[in-house]
């Protein structure tokens, strides 16, 4: 065999497999042919590179394994993780409005005893109850002061008013909320327009 072989006018170097051969065939006598104990050698040789290789093959896949389970366990982990965050997060909420509720029911007993102006006290305590918890989770008010702005305000119609710059809120029909800068609800609003 030679060292070199040409095909489509190129040169190429012998695959290892060949090199094996030459390898094996030349043995340690110029000319001779390999006893069958050195053939005997060289093949067990050949055998125990070929299981190490299988070894390392077996090992790296069992690594590949442990890892693939390992980011399976993660990633159900972070999901479960999350869910509970999600659930904490509404049951807080939800202990706050407790208290609310209460004053609620005060005020509906209050207004079966026909306490009218007790009545009217415990709605305006509910109202800032509930305020209140809202703005302790963030929420705030919209601003309806000055012009239409239509990322926060909705108009749903339009009016002359005098004395108001056309394109400026001149009513509000229900209030809006934002936590940061979500827009939970628009504010709904009556606008300006020229006359």
């Amino acid at each position: 065999m030679t060292d070199e072989r040409q095909g489509d006018g190129e040169l190429c170097s012998p695959s290892l497999e060949e090199q094996s051969e030459t390898e094996v065939v030349a043995g340690d006598d110029e000319g001779s042919s390999p006893s069958p104990e050195e053939l005997s050698v060289a093949t067990d040789e050949l055998l125990a590179r070929v299981q190490d290789a299988e070894r390392e093959r077996d090992k790296h896949l069992d690594d590949l394994r442990r890892v693939a389970a390992d980011f399976d366990n993660y990633r159900k982990r972070v999901v479960r993780e999350q869910a509970q965050i999600l659930s904490r997060s509404g049951e807080r909420v939800v202990a706050k409005l407790l208290p609310v509720l209460d004053d609620l029911e005060r005020a509906l007993e209050a207004a079966e005893h026909h306490e009218e102006a007790k009545v009217l006290e415990g709605v305006r305590m509910t109202k800032d109850a509930l305020a209140g918890v809202l703005a302790s989770e963030g929420v705030e008010e919209i601003a309806t002061e000055g012009p239409f702005d239509p990322h926060v305000h909705e108009a749903l119609m339009t009016q002359p008013a005098e004395g108001i710059e056309s394109g400026h809120v001149v009513q509000v029909v229900q209030r809006g909320y934002r936590i940061g800068d979500a827009v939970l609800r628009p504010a709904r609003v009556v606008v300006a327009e020229e006359e």
